[in-house]
C-alpha cells in the first residue's frame, strides 16, 4: 500500500491547488454551500489577510497514489492564545478523502508545526477568527449548508474516533427559527415596553453611515465587546473591520441590518445589532467551482437584491449584557420579522450557539424553532 505524501504549500499555484480541492470532494453534493475561489484565496492569503498581523499559519496537500487525497491548514492565532492563556495550534480547512491513512497523515503533519512552535494542544477546526467557519459537523448531514459555517461527510466524525487521542472541546448547536404570518404577541409587547421604559430604539443604516462616518467600525467594535467571552474568540483589529465591511456589508440589504441606540444618551449610544442576509446557499452551489463567471454573479445578486431564496441567514446578534436582561433582543426581531414576511421567507438559520449559550437560545423562546445541526470542536494533547 502506497504511503501518504504530504506537501507544503509554498506557491501560489499550489494554494490554488489547496482551495480547488474541496470544489473536487464535494462537486454535487445538494448540502455543501462552497465559498468564492476569490474569498477564499484572500483570506488564506498571507499577504491579504489582516489576520496574519497577529497569526502565522501553512498549508499542507496530502497525496496518495499520486493523486490528491486532503489538505488541512495549521494556524497559531497568537492574539487568541494570549487573552485564554493556552498554547494551541488550530486546524482549519480540513478535507479528505475516506481513508485513515490520509486523514492520519494530514492531522500529524498539524501537529509537527505545532510542536516545532511550542504549542501543546489541537485544536479544531477553526480558522483565523471567529469569523471564519468552525466546528465539525456531526449532525444534520441531511440539511442545507450555509456560507458562514462547514459541511462535511459523516465520515470525517468517524474518523475523529477511529485516530483517538480526540476529545470534545466545545459543541455548537444550529436551529431552523420559522417565520411567523405575523410578530408574536409577546415579542411585540416586550418591543412596545423596552422602547417606552428604556428610550431605546431601532433603525436601519445607510451606506453613507457604514463607510463615511465611521458606523461600521462601531458595529464591529460592539461585536468585539459581546463576542469576547465565547470560545476561541479573538478580538478584530481595525483592519480586519474594513476588509469584513468590503467583503460583505458593501452587498448587503440594508434593510436586514438593525442597530439598537440607547437615546438616553447624547450620541445615541449604539447597544445592539443584527446582521441578516438572504440565504446565498443555492446561490454558491450554482457558482461552478465557487466562481463567479461566467454566470454565478447573477445567482447572487437574485438573492441579495430580489430576495429569489426562501431562508434568510442571521449571521450574528451582538447586544451589550448590560442591555440584554432589558428585552432588547426582542427590538430586534420585532423590527426584522416585517421585512421578513414582506420579502417572503419561510425561515432562517441561527448559524452556529454554543451548546451552553441558554441565554442566546432563550431568544427563539417565543418563535417555533428547529435544532437540525450539531458540530464540534476538538482537541488533543499535543
Amino acid at each position: 500500500m502506497a504511503a501518504v505524501q504530504i506537501k507544503r504549500v509554498e506557491t501560489k499555484a499550489e494554494l490554488k491547488t489547496f482551495v480547488d480541492f474541496h470544489y473536487d470532494l464535494y462537486e454535487g453534493n445538494e448540502y455543501d454551500v462552497p465559498n468564492l475561489f476569490s474569498d477564499e484565496m484572500f483570506t488564506l492569503g498571507k499577504d491579504k489577510n489582516a489576520a496574519f498581523d497577529f497569526s502565522e499559519a501553512e498549508y499542507f496537500l496530502a497525496y496518495k497514489d499520486g493523486k490528491l487525497a486532503g489538505r488541512v491548514a495549521a494556524i497559531i492565532n497568537h492574539k487568541a492564545n494570549e487573552r485564554w492563556q493556552r498554547k494551541s495550534v488550530r486546524f482549519g480547512w480540513i478535507d479528505f478523502i475516506d481513508d485513515i491513512e490520509v486523514s492520519a497523515a494530514l492531522f500529524e503533519a498539524v501537529e509537527r508545526y505545532g510542536r516545532e512552535k511550542g504549542m501543546t494542544e489541537i485544536i479544531g477546526p477553526l480558522g483565523f477568527t471567529d469569523f471564519d467557519p468552525e466546528g465539525m459537523l456531526i449532525a444534520g448531514f441531511d440539511q442545507l449548508g450555509t456560507m458562514a459555517t462547514i459541511y462535511n461527510y459523516p465520515y470525517y466524525p468517524q474518523h475523529m474516533e477511529k485516530l483517538g487521542g480526540w476529545e470534545k472541546d466545545n459543541d455548537y448547536v444550529e436551529f431552523k427559527i420559522f417565520i411567523p404570518e405575523k410578530i408574536p404577541e409577546k415579542f411585540a409587547k416586550i418591543a412596545q415596553m423596552v422602547e417606552k421604559r428604556y428610550n431605546l430604539h431601532t433603525r436601519s443604516l445607510t451606506l453613507k453611515e457604514i463607510y463615511k462616518e465611521d458606523y461600521g467600525l462601531k458595529v464591529f467594535h460592539l461585536i468585539n465587546a459581546t463576542f469576547k467571552d465565547l470560545y476561541g474568540f479573538s478580538e478584530l483589529s481595525d483592519r480586519q473591520i474594513q476588509q469584513y465591511l468590503n467583503m460583505y456589508l458593501r452587498w448587503a440589504d440594508l434593510n436586514l441590518i438593525v442597530v439598537i441606540e440607547d437615546w438616553n444618551t447624547p450620541e445615541h449610544k449604539l447597544v445592539g445589532v443584527g446582521i441578516t442576509l438572504p440565504s446565498l446557499s443555492r446561490a454558491m452551489q450554482k457558482c461552478r467551482r465557487g466562481r463567479l463567471l461566467p454566470f454565478g454573479w447573477w445567482h447572487l445578486i437574485r438573492s441579495l437584491k430580489f430576495h429569489k431564496t426562501k431562508y434568510v441567514d442571521l449571521e450574528m446578534v451582538g447586544i451589550l449584557p448590560e442591555y440584554r436582561m432589558k428585552g432588547a433582543n426582542a427590538l430586534l426581531f420585532a423590527h426584522l420579522i416585517p421585512w421578513y414576511q414582506k420579502y417572503g421567507f419561510d425561515w432562517g438559520e441561527s448559524q452556529v450557539e454554543m451548546e451552553s449559550n441558554e441565554k442566546v437560545q432563550s431568544q427563539w423562546q417565543y418563535l417555533e424553532t428547529e435544532q437540525h445541526k450539531r458540530r464540534r470542536c476538538y482537541i488533543k494533547k499535543i
